[in-house]
Order: C-alpha cells, then structure tokens, then sequence
C-alpha cells in the first residue's frame, strides 16, 4: 500500500514538473506578440504545432526548442508564439480563431510548420522539422533572416 501512494505521489509530482518545456517565453497571443516584436526589432517565430498529439512536433520541441543553443538565440533575436493545434488540451475560443486564422493567412496544412516574419511582419520564411539539433536549426533561421536582410536592406 505503501508504495502504491509512493508511485502515485511520483506520478503526481512528475506531472507537475514536466510542463511543456516551451511554455516559458512562448506567447500564445499573436497581437501582443507582433507588437512586442516591432517594438524590440524582432523577427517573430511562429510554431504551427499539435504540440500534444503530433510526433514530429514533439521532437522538434524536445531537439530544438527546449535546448540553450535554441533559447539563447531567441532570447537575443525572436518573439516565439505557439499556434496550437491540441487534441487534448483546451484552448480558449478567442485563441482557437486566431490560431485558425493564422494557419488560413499562412497556408498551413500540416505539423510542424514553423513560419519567421520580420519585425515589421512581413514574411521571411517558412520550415519545418529538420535534422540536426538546435545549433543547426540556429543557423539555419540565421541563413534565412541574413536573405531576408540582403532582399531588403532599407526595411532593416
């Protein structure tokens, strides 16, 4: 009986702990988000996710987004919102239209779908899930942003 309460208190407090490793720094409110990004200069990372059903999504999260190379440089250069499409978890109707607007505007069709917009909002590239880890991924945001500059150098 013992350990029976000793796994579920386990369980209980692993739950707890083991929050989704982006919802620190991840805005769910694409308004505010556009705003803080044009004020602070910042490119706008937009992650299309089924953050709770969806595998390649999960990896992403886990490989990418939940490592210091990732948070770093977005912490230095992007405001990161979180477009989600869950199963399971409850999204409030406003944030639901918004994100089913979003995904219409930016013609989303499938998971993960990863969309940067400078900061004046205007569209810089769009992704996936790829290979390589988060230095890699770093570095490939840092390609697409150095083409955008060189495209258009007076909006910088």
């Amino acid at each position: 009986m013992r350990l029976r309460s000793i796994a579920a208190l386990s369980l209980a407090l692993a739950a707890l702990f083991c929050v989704e490793s982006r919802a620190s720094g991840w805005e769910t409110d694409f308004a505010r988000a556009s705003a803080d990004a044009k004020r602070a200069g910042s490119y706008l990372l937009l992650d299309f996710s089924g953050s709770d059903w969806c595998g390649w999504c999960i990896k992403l999260d886990k490989e990418v987004f939940s490592k210091s190379d990732f948070k770093e440089f977005a912490q230095q250069k992007l405001v990161c919102v979180l477009v989600d499409f869950p199963r399971k978890k409850r999204l409030t109707t406003k944030i639901k239209e918004q994100n089913a607007e979003l995904a219409e505007k930016y013609r989303v069709h499938g998971y993960p779908t990863v969309i940067l917009l400078s900061p004046g909002g205007e569209l810089v590239g769009k992704t996936g899930y790829r290979k390589g880890g988060a230095k890699s991924y770093v570095d490939y945001l840092k390609e697409m942003i150095a083409d955008y500059k060189e495209r258009h150098p007076k909006k910088e």
